[in-house]
């Protein structure tokens, strides 16, 4: 190539177009305000997000708390149909100790029949005690109207001052902390 026309074609490539942008727009930065307003969109929508897993986590933790309360409410429930029907069945049995008791007071003949009685009286009381069955101690005691059933009032005396037990009629009996039966007694008024 000559030299002249080298020289239009540097002329060419310094002469400014009309069809250039200016060198300006290559300074202006990659984050247009299209661009970063689709960010803070992302972004709030990323907090969306996370106020949602927030709601459900929440929602996860209630249903936990729920389920853990349903289980122990459940296991007391269960802890308590068991001592009712415990103290109910214990209930029904308390009439046939009593009337071994009265057999083993009662006058026999037969020492070996009176023997038999007294093993198998003892028997339901080793029964009742591994149940947790006690038995109200009454002869003595202050009067409580939560676990004595006063059919009677007698005389105080020095052994029986007033409101005190003075004679027990019927045994009473607890189951653990409940009554099953209270004690008939006679009161010293």
């Amino acid at each position: 190539m000559s030299e002249k026309e080298n020289e239009e074609i540097l002329e060419e490539q310094t002469e400014p177009t009309n069809d250039s942008e200016p060198e300006t727009s290559e300074e202006i930065p990659e984050d247009t305000p299209s661009e970063s307003s689709k960010e803070i969109e992302q972004m709030l929508d990323d907090i969306d997000g996370s106020d949602e897993l927030e709601a459900e986590r929440e929602r996860y933790y209630r249903l936990l708390a729920e389920y853990k309360n349903f289980q122990k409410r459940t296991a007391k429930e269960k802890q308590e149909t068991y001592g009712e029907a415990t103290a109910h069945c214990i209930g029904e049995l308390l009439p046939i100790i009593d009337n071994f008791e009265r057999a083993v007071d009662a006058q026999c003949s037969d020492e070996n029949y009176h023997s038999g009685v007294v093993m198998i009286l003892n028997q339901l009381r080793i029964f009742l005690e591994k149940q947790g069955v006690t038995e109200i101690e009454a002869l003595g005691a202050e009067f409580n109207p939560n676990i004595h059933n006063a059919i009677k009032q007698a005389e105080a005396t020095e052994e029986f001052p007033e409101n005190t037990v003075c004679e027990v009629f019927q045994k009473g009996y607890l189951y653990k902390e409940k009554l099953i039966r209270p004690a008939l007694v006679a009161v010293a008024g």
